[in-house]
């Protein structure tokens, strides 16, 4: 048995790159399985929040011909935020990151964005924003979760039709793509799902910035939920990142977005362009429609929508996409 390296999807501006992953104890367990059904499944997921983390562990990234060390923190986490030299290149690119164990090398690769000159960057929610979660219901989020496999999750209708023109908003090179951030409530355990889901439906190739690894069975019955400042400073970070984006915000009325959305807006006036903000219910929300309002008056563009549809008109109808 050796070590697990996970790499995640890294980002970089002009001058630094971040790029992140985990270092998981020796384990016989198999990863997770995305074909495997029904209990088979529950099994796999199960086993995503039982994995066990490895603390000051030696991490070598290389780039640009130098290798570069640091150690995981006490959850197994390791972030590398490096000042850049190299200007030349845009759009996705990779990455190496190695471990040793013994005298083995283990070497893993993945890929970071620096995002082409132009005019736009989105941040979306996941759950119930574009993966029909049931956030609401709890006990049926967490039934979905055990006993759907990632081929039988959905995602809402237009969705990704929306998403694609999100994508490619302002671009006449269709090699170009617009930045994309996924921020969610999720945790890093449940990366290799949601970048899996991402790409069997067609979404936007996205960075994304989850909460803390979780490490025991309890953790799995509270996926997602909990303490929300996490999303926030992620999305506030992102805007710090990539100050001359304007960002469209998207998110869906189950827990606090709208809330999160609004303060972030207060904080930069002139950043964010436009916020949707998806009905999982049988009626619009009183507090989310107030909070759209305030938004409104903070010049943003708002769109609180039922169905896709909707939001691709009200996103033709300013200009955001043709």
């Amino acid at each position: 048995m050796k070590p697990i390296l996970k790499l995640y999807r890294g980002y970089a501006n002009d001058q630094e790159l971040i790029v992140m992953g985990h270092v998981f104890k020796p384990t016989s367990k198999k990863d997770y399985d995305f074909q495997k059904r029904n209990f088979k499944n529950a099994t796999s997921v199960i086993g995503m929040f039982r994995i066990k983390t490895q603390a000051n562990a030696d991490v070598y990234l290389e780039h640009d011909g130098v290798k570069i060390h640091t150690k995981t923190l006490d959850d197994g986490y390791f972030k590398f935020c490096i000042p850049l030299k190299e200007k030349s290149h845009y759009g996705w690119m990779e990455y190496s990151v190695s471990i040793v164990y013994g005298k083995e090398e283990i070497r893993e690769t993945a890929s970071y964005i620096r995002p082409h000159k132009g005019n736009f960057g989105f941040i979306s929610d996941i759950d119930d924003t574009f993966l029909v979660s049931h956030t609401r219901n709890p006990l049926k989020k967490l039934y979905i979760l055990l006993f759907r496999n990632v081929y039988a999750r959905k995602v809402f209708e237009n969705v990704v039709a929306h998403y694609q023109a999100l994508s490619a908003a302002g671009k006449n090179n269709p090699n170009e793509q617009n930045a994309f951030f996924y921020v969610s409530s999720s945790e890093w355990n449940l990366y290799r799902f949601i970048t899996q889901f991402s790409e069997i439906n067609g979404l936007p190739k996205a960075v994304l910035l989850l909460k803390d690894i979780k490490t025991s069975l309890t953790d799995l019955f509270l996926t997602g939920r909990g303490d929300h400042n996490h999303k926030f400073e992620k999305i506030k970070h992102v805007l710090e990142f990539y100050p001359d984006l304007q960002y469209t915000l998207l998110g869906d009325d189950s827990q606090h977005d709208p809330y999160l959305y609004e303060n972030i807006c207060k904080i930069f006036p002139v950043n964010v362009i436009a916020v949707y903000i998806r009905q999982t219910g049988n009626s619009k929300k009183e507090k989310t429609i107030s909070a759209l309002k305030n938004l409104e008056s903070l010049n943003v563009k708002v769109c609180y929508f039922r169905e896709s549809s909707e939001a691709i008109a009200h996103s033709k109808s300013i200009g955001l996409i043709s």
